[in-house]
């Protein structure tokens, strides 16, 4: 049987190698890592992450990301398997302990008998075979170079920005408390899985000033690309109006202090644990392009942080991403070169759990073609099948951007009988979902 040729080990090569794999294709995984390094990795591991160790919601009945959560399981899916088997307190969210969850996949997939591995990096389209690319926003330049020779297309992108981690033992756990918003959480253990630092009016109109005035990292390429919408960096944020991260991440609402519950605080930075130990927390929603002096000095400022250790400090790198609704058929193939897939970041999805769905359905069309076989997309109505019918026409090509998987990119639900909730919509959106996903895997 033919093999199956994966450039990139993130999150949608790993999915992508899986899924392959356990279909009988024989899979050559390429990653440059750890002899070229990037900007944003440390290590050499498979489905790394860098941004953020979150998930978002999984909550499968009313959200859109939930779903995709069931889908990936429900496809068999190496990484929300390991994503749950290293899940940490979040609330509601899907949080996980990032090295131990990176290090699973990299045993399961260096464990697959189908499953081998060629080093180094890949500077050219193949001219012949069977590929997927899955390289992410930090293709390195002289692959995207040559996709942009191949595509004819200028290179489109825009910036994305990590957020700080700190070392717990340094937060000062006299002004900050654990709580998770409203409460959310089954247990205890949920309901107090967030570390918040609480603001007056004085302090945060005093970090806003010096969030404004901090020295900034610019870039070269700042006039062509733009920021992605959900991961802006707060000072960004705060250009936009002194009062708009206090509407986002540190808004105060759902928080109640324990150490004076009769006062509310004007604003609140939360903090969520990124380790199964508990040693370490990244400020959520706090994405920066500050340089590395200004950063501590600024986020020594936030109450509770005052002696805070940074066990990494923030930074922001360029994403890179392809049009696809121009460029791809919906197989998810480069129609100038059928030989060719592409699959996860950049194909224009945002997001960790985005990327290895569209991993997966890219490794399992492959397996299907090399099989001899013809796999169509899952129907528009499920998580998937929006996603890839938006990345593969769906979308305007002319304004394409990245996009996270949300209701409105699903067709709408029939409101038989009368308006629905927004509660009882999203519910019908998921049941719908829930039945043409099963029917299509059967």
């Amino acid at each position: 049987m033919e093999k199956l040729h994966i450039i990139g080990g993130g999150m949608a090569g790993s999915e992508a190698a899986w899924q392959a794999a356990e279909a009988g294709v024989p899979v050559v995984l390429h990653e440059m890592r750890p002899s070229l390094g990037t900007f944003a990795h440390r290590t050499g591991d498979f489905a790394e992450m860098v941004c953020s160790n979150s998930f978002r919601s999984d909550d499968d009945e009313r959200n859109a990301v939930g779903l995709l959560h069931w889908e990936m399981q429900a496809a068999g899916g190496l990484i929300m398997e390991m994503a749950r088997r290293h899940r940490l307190p979040a609330g509601g969210a899907l949080a996980v302990d990032r090295d131990a969850f990176s290090a699973s996949v990299t045993e399961r997939l260096r464990a697959h008998p189908m499953i081998s591995f060629a080093p180094g990096e890949i500077r050219a389209l193949p001219e012949d075979g069977h590929w997927i690319i899955a390289t992410g926003p930090l293709t390195s330049g002289a692959l995207a170079e040559a996709i942009r020779a191949e595509t004819g297309a200028d290179s489109l992108a825009f910036f994305d920005a990590i957020a700080p981690i700190v070392y717990a033992e340094s937060v000062d756990m006299s002004v900050a408390w654990r709580q998770s918003r409203y409460d959310k959480g089954e247990t205890e253990e949920e309901q107090k899985a967030y570390l918040n630092c609480p603001m007056t009016r004085e302090q945060y109109e005093a970090f806003i000033d010096a969030l404004l005035a901090a020295e900034k990292t610019e870039f070269h390429e700042g006039e062509t690309a733009g920021y992605f919408d959900g991961c802006l960096p707060i000072e960004v944020m705060a250009e936009r109006g002194r009062e708009t991260l206090r509407f986002g991440p540190m808004k105060p609402v759902g928080l109640t202090n324990e150490h004076d519950p009769e006062t509310k605080a004007y604003a609140v930075v939360q903090l969520r644990r990124d380790n199964a130990l508990g040693t370490l927390y990244n400020i959520v929603g706090f994405q920066t392009k500050m340089k590395y002096g200004a950063q501590t000095a600024v986020f020594k400022m936030i109450p509770g942080l005052e002696n805070a250790s940074f066990a990494r400090l923030g930074g922001i790198h360029r994403n890179t991403f392809i049009n696809s609704p121009t460029l791809l058929d919906d197989r998810m193939r480069l129609k100038s070169r059928p030989n060719i897939r592409f699959a996860g970041q950049i194909t224009g999805v945002e997001g960790y759990v985005e990327s290895a769905a569209m991993g997966l359905l890219a490794g399992r069309m492959a397996a299907a073609e090399i099989k001899g076989q013809d796999l169509p997309p899952p129907p528009a109505d499920t998580a998937m099948g929006a996603l890839i019918t938006h990345i593969t026409g769906g979308a305007e090509a002319k304004t394409f951007q990245p996009m996270n998987v949300n209701f409105g990119l699903f067709p709408p639900i029939d409101a038989k009988g009368g308006r629905r909730g927004r509660k009882d919509r999203y519910k019908a959106y998921t049941d719908r979902a829930k039945d043409a996903f099963t029917e299509w895997l059967g």
